[in-house]
């Protein structure tokens, strides 16, 4: 019973391990780190500015309650039932922040997505650039830069 627990215990600690769960759980973390900009970009500058923009409009408060006729005689005969209200306002509220973050979000990682394509460009230009020669200094020959022995003379490099 023993040597199948420490089966299950191996397989769960490579499991563990591996690593495309540990990318996976620094993703999320960076993720919910990320969530908190967003949210902030969004309800501390975007909304605020939006609210100035419309006159300090909101949709939070709109709601539709509906009166039914049934509801009503239920709390006429003296039963405790509530109309059914539709907080339609919430949900366009809940929309408009999405479209908000979703705009918000693509734009921070086009930025982003732009740094990096800069980066790799110098690194490659880089890459390029750097030389793939040198000179052996016994003879003056052009010899590889990885070489350690010339091909022309025969010299210790």
């Amino acid at each position: 019973m023993s040597g199948k627990k420490t089966g299950i215990f191996k397989e769960f600690k490579e499991f563990i391990t591996r690593g495309n769960v540990l990318d996976m759980a620094v993703g999320i973390i960076i993720g919910g780190a990320f969530t908190a900009i967003v949210n902030s970009l969004v309800n501390d500058i975007l909304n605020p500015f939006i609210n100035t923009i419309f006159g300090g409009f909101g949709f939070d408060g709109m709601n539709l309650v509906v009166k039914l006729p049934w509801v009503t005689l239920m709390r006429n005969v003296g039963l405790n039932v509530e109309y059914p209200v539709f907080a339609f306002g919430n949900f366009i509220s809940a929309v408009i922040s999405f479209l908000i973050t979703a705009v918000a979000l693509f734009f921070l990682i086009k930025g982003i997505n732009a740094i990096k394509k800069l980066a790799e460009k110098k690194k490659t230009e880089e890459e390029e650039t750097a030389p793939t020669t040198k000179m052996c200094p016994y003879c003056r020959s052009e010899i590889n830069i990885e070489a350690t022995r010339c091909p022309h003379c025969t010299s210790q490099l």
